[in-house]
């Protein structure tokens, strides 16, 4: 199953200038982030330009970041430089790694985007070992305020693929659902909600 990679490596270039609106946001998360992953290893999928990545290598052990678009990983692969962090092209639906290979994965804004999010969230769950940790923060837009869904309907009219519209709490009911037991999650303020979630495996 192919994600809608060439969206993103036509929007590449400028991918770093749209988060800047969210900057608060995303220091927040960094934040949350840093004591989860300190010492361990770290799978992330969708990293995009590695935004994510960059900020938590120094708490982390070794990172492993993926994304679909070529484009993006050659722009991470030219903003970061540190030899714990590897950017390669993947496809989260067929990962390449081996079972119970990673402490952590991290899925940060792209369960909202990608068609059958379940599958993605269940190789996740293959490559995380028995006891690892997802840790997937996801733009809610069932939530959006009116703004939020001006600039919604905006972006699908340039091609945004956005194909789920949670709300926080039908999301981590979507989580329980496909598996994970959120031991924790939190809604950050953006320019639209972002639900802060990690979980751990469960029963389903």
């Amino acid at each position: 199953m192919k994600q809608p990679s060439d969206f993103w490596d036509k929007h590449a270039a400028h991918y770093d200038r749209f988060l800047r609106r969210d900057m608060a946001a995303y220091q927040q998360m960094y934040e949350l982030i840093c004591p989860a992953v300190r010492h361990k290893t770290v799978l992330e999928l969708a990293t995009g330009t590695g935004l994510i990545a960059s900020h938590i290598i120094n708490a982390a052990e070794q990172i492993e970041a993926t994304d679909a678009s070529e484009e993006m990983i050659h722009l991470a692969k030219e903003a970061n430089r540190s030899s714990k962090l590897h950017f390669s092209v993947q496809d989260m639906f067929h990962l390449p790694y081996a079972d119970h290979s990673f402490d952590v994965a991290i899925v940060s804004n792209a369960l909202h985007i990608v068609p059958q999010p379940e599958k993605a969230l269940a190789e996740a769950c293959r490559v995380l070992k028995d006891d690892g940790l997802l840790i997937a923060p996801t733009f809610t837009h069932g939530d959006n305020t009116l703004w939020g869904q001006v600039q919604s309907f905006f972006m699908r009219l340039s091609g945004f693929p956005l194909r789920s519209r949670w709300t926080c709490e039908e999301y981590l009911a979507f989580l329980r659902q496909c598996g994970w037991r959120v031991r924790t999650s939190r809604v950050l303020p953006a320019s639209f909600p972002l639900t802060y979630a990690e979980c751990i495996k469960s029963e389903v």
